[in-house]
């Protein structure tokens, strides 16, 4: 397979404001040109776009080419059972959503130190096992947000695991808490294949500090920020799949672009990106990658992606000798349909659904000191 994987958790929508609004003309237009391109890595979950990811997998790619000509994956989330059987229910459930009759790649999805114990509590590693023996799954692994040691204790408990998705970019890729680099290497340890998830770091990536892009653009002036970013990835010896989670055809367009006749980053390439890391970490204030896996149960349906993504953009501006944004439009318009950061009552769901490990509830502060006047 080619290296570029179609993530399905970021689908263009008629609605900014409901991920569940999928475009899915758009996606059909999308799906067509990467098929077209020879690429056929598909991935989906549970409750990418509101619920809405796997059924239109099955609108969009499924119900329009043969079974057999794309790779579809997809995940069972600990947030979603709580009994051996509703295990089964989930798997049963996305088998009829998506239509696909097999999964090519199946992953327990998420895991982190907090979420691993019920995996085991529940014996998901050996359902995993036993449903590849049925033949509904071709290839087993997991998708993981934690410790390099706790990887190593899973890889190591779990030999028969066939591959392990990793967050890594090169924002990343030293965090003391994302742990790109160190976790990344326990795989190659292992000898187990990597897919990489966020290499654009929810589009952090893609849009990119003045300083930054006229460093990329010295050396390429052609090449996109969001290329070096999936290049990167695609780069690291391991490497098998880099899920880009493309939002829009134009977004597809570049990622083909660069990806049709993939070309590893060099020696020289690879500082360019560890400078530009450099600069960006320098400038972000908080570090959400947008997955929205927070928002799904905030009982005060608060914007939290949305309202740190407005609040880094503030944060980059010149506030002293600006005064004003349009973000405090923007927010006063988000909060008409959402609440606002003020409403936080702290009950802490946000932070325990967080792959980034963010302090969700301290920012929230920072966020409406800074936009509820």
């Amino acid at each position: 397979m080619k290296k570029l994987g179609f993530g399905l958790m970021r689908l263009p929508t008629t609605d900014p404001a409901n991920a569940a609004a999928i475009d899915t003309e758009q996606v059909k237009a999308m799906v067509d040109l990467f098929m077209a391109k020879g690429f056929t890595y598909f991935d989906t979950a549970w409750m990418y776009c509101g619920f809405h990811s796997e059924p239109t997998v099955k609108e969009a790619l499924v119900d329009r080419y043969p079974r057999d000509s794309f790779t579809l994956a997809t995940k069972l989330h600990n947030g979603f059972f709580n009994s051996l059987e509703e295990r089964d229910q989930v798997f049963s459930a996305q088998l009829e959503k998506t239509g696909a009759g097999y999964f090519d790649y199946y992953m327990l999805h998420g895991i982190e130190s907090g979420s691993y114990p019920k995996y085991e509590q529940f014996d998901c590693f050996n359902w995993l096992k036993a449903k590849k023996e049925q033949g509904l799954v071709k290839t087993i692994g997991i998708s993981f947000h934690a410790s390099a040691e706790l990887l190593d204790e899973i890889l190591t408990k779990h030999p028969y695991l066939e591959f392990v998705q990793l967050q890594i970019n090169y924002l990343d890729w030293e965090s003391q808490w994302i742990q790109s680099k160190a976790c990344y290497e326990v795989a190659v340890r292992h000898g187990i294949p990597v897919i990489v998830m966020e290499p654009v770091k929810g589009g952090t990536l893609a849009k990119v500090p003045a300083e930054v892009e006229e460093l990329f653009k010295a050396h390429d002036a052609d090449a996109s920020p969001a290329s070096w970013a999936i290049r990167f990835a695609a780069s690291l010896p391991g490497v098998m799949m880099v899920l880009s989670g493309m939002s829009s055809l134009a977004q597809m367009e570049d990622n083909l672009s660069f990806m049709e006749n993939f070309k590893p980053l060099t020696e020289e390439e690879k500082a360019l990106v560890m400078k530009a890391g450099e600069i960006i970490n320098g400038q972000i204030a908080v570090p959400c990658t947008g997955c929205s896996y927070c928002t799904e149960g905030c009982p005060q349906k608060i914007a939290i992606p949305q309202y740190f993504s407005l609040y880094n953009e503030d944060m980059r501006e010149h506030l002293e000798e600006k005064g004003w944004t349009v973000n405090f439009t923007n927010y006063a318009n988000l909060a008409k349909d959402f609440g606002k950061a003020k409403d936080c009552i702290a009950c802490g769901q946000c932070e325990e659904m967080c792959p980034q490990h963010l302090p969700i509830i301290e920012e929230l502060k920072r966020v409406s000191a800074h936009f509820d006047h």
